[in-house]
Order: structure tokens, then sequence, then C-alpha cells
């Protein structure tokens, strides 16, 4: 499923001296966040940009090194290593990497590992249900009980979790996927709630299509394509950037009363209703 230049009016320079340090992200800040395609990539490189040190991980070995020099080219903070989040002695065996590499504090966990089978309810097998629940929702869970005292001791611990639309609303097969979606924006609300008291906030982020190599299929299908612009009140589908730059401001000091919200990046997809051209003849 489904990154952003900010214009600064230099007539009000203290808005701008108020965003750029609200917006911005010093080298203390320790995060941790999967590496898995475009758009988690541009997750990445924007809290990098913004001058996090970032953690983050993949599956692919080949990949990951790939990013990860690229990364160095451009003067970023990033290590990682391989890891597949949907194995819980690997998930433990990574974050104790992390504790190492950050000094035991972390500041930012980004869940944004997933995967999908979609098919009717009817025809799945209990392997399939295994691998997108471990996937998508139950190495988020472990990976937060897993981080929480390394949040805690930050002082200023920021969850976000990378969720879809299909968390939000119905679609008529993939209910797997629906239901770990759904399962990870509830999530973010008890979290916020419960872990409050330890200064952690935490929010979910909901991408609708986003142009990216995975969903080209997809927006290829011309009939498939047309069926998603049409309920799109902004016409188009999203970029990789504006799910990473929302990603980034949820984990900034400006966003720091902001938590268990789950917020749609969707072009006004969710909130469409009956929504057709009134001026048309």
């Amino acid at each position: 499923m489904p990154e952003e230049t900010r214009n600064h009016d230099p007539i009000i320079p203290c808005a701008y001296d108020f965003l750029s340090c609200a917006c911005s992200l010093s080298t203390h800040i320790y995060t941790y966040v999967q590496l898995c395609d475009i758009t988690r990539y541009a997750i990445v490189e924007e809290l990098a940009r913004l001058g996090a040190a970032v953690y983050t991980c993949s599956r692919n070995d080949s990949e990951l090194n790939e990013c990860l020099n690229n990364w160095k080219a451009k003067g970023f903070q990033v290590a990682g290593s391989v890891c597949d989040v949907s194995a819980r002695a690997e998930r433990e065996k990574l974050m104790q990497t992390v504790s190492s590499v950050f000094s035991s504090k972390l500041n930012i966990l980004v869940n944004n590992a997933g995967t999908n089978i979609t098919k009717a309810t009817t025809e799945y097998t209990a392997e399939e249900f295994a691998i997108i629940m471990n996937t998508n929702f139950e190495s988020a869970y472990h990976l937060c009980q897993l981080a929480h005292p390394k949040l805690k001791a930050s002082g200023a611990g920021s969850i976000v979790f990378v969720s879809s639309i299909s968390g939000v609303i119905s679609s008529p097969a993939g209910s797997i996927y629906s239901a770990t979606k759904g399962a990870m924006n509830q999530l973010a609300k008890n979290l916020a709630c419960e872990w409050a008291k330890d200064n952690i906030r935490c929010n979910s982020v909901a991408p609708y299509y986003i142009s990216t190599p995975l969903s080209e299929p997809h927006l290829k299908n011309e009939k498939l394509y047309e069926a998603i612009i049409s309920r799109t009140p902004m016409g188009r589908v999203g970029e990789p950037k504006e799910v990473s730059s929302l990603v980034a401001f949820l984990c900034m000091p400006a966003a720091s009363y902001i938590t268990g919200q789950t917020i749609s990046v969707d072009g006004g997809f969710t909130v469409n209703g009956l929504f057709f051209d009134w001026t048309a003849n």
C-alpha cells in the first residue's frame, strides 16, 4: 500500500525558527525501522535526513547492503542486519543488537513489516493464516514489548505502526490482512493509554495505494486503476514520500501531544462517501 517540501514564509522568522527546531531530529535520536520496500526505504531515509541514527533490517541481504551503501554515501547514520521479523527468536536477537548499538536507549520504533495473501476467507490454510498474522501483527506486538524498556529509558519514546486503510474500511477479500491491520490500529490506541505514563507515544499511519514496484501490477490494470481513481477525491495514488513524511512528523517534538491516533494517507478515499462531480451535466 500506500514523501514533502515545506515552504516557510520568510516574513515570519519566528515561525521558521520554531518549525526548524520542532521538525528536526538531532543525532541523539535512535531509531529502529524495518526495511522491505520503497516506502519503507523512504521512511528510513526521511528519518536519517532529519538527523536520526537509524537501525534497520531486511530479509534480503543483498538489498540491505545496497541500501546501507547508498545511505553511507549520503552521509546518513544508518546501520542494519538481516532479520526475518516473523520469527520470534530473530526478533529477540535483533532487539539485543539494537540495544547494544544504541546503549539500551531507543527514541523511535517504526513497525512496518507486512505481507499479504489475497483470497476468499474460506480458502485460507492454517499456514497462510500464521504467515500473515506472524509477519503483520505478532512481530509488531512483540517488538513493542521488547522495545518498551529502551523507549522508556530514552525519556521520550515514539512508536509508529505502518498500517493500512484495510484496517479502517472493509473489503471483499483479504480478511486476514485487514484483521491484522485493524488489530494494529487498536494496539496503537491501547499502548498510547497504557504507556503514556512512561512518556511513550504511539500512533498508526494507514496508507492507501502508493506508487511503488509492489503496487505497480495493480496500477497497470486499467480497470482497477480507474476504479481506484474514481473513488479517490484527489484523483491520484500516493507517493512514498507522502507516507514517510507523516511517519517522521509523528516522531518529532512537534507531535509531542499526538498519541493513540490512526491517520489515513489516502487522498480522501476513506472519507469519500458518495463522491461524484456535482457540476457534471
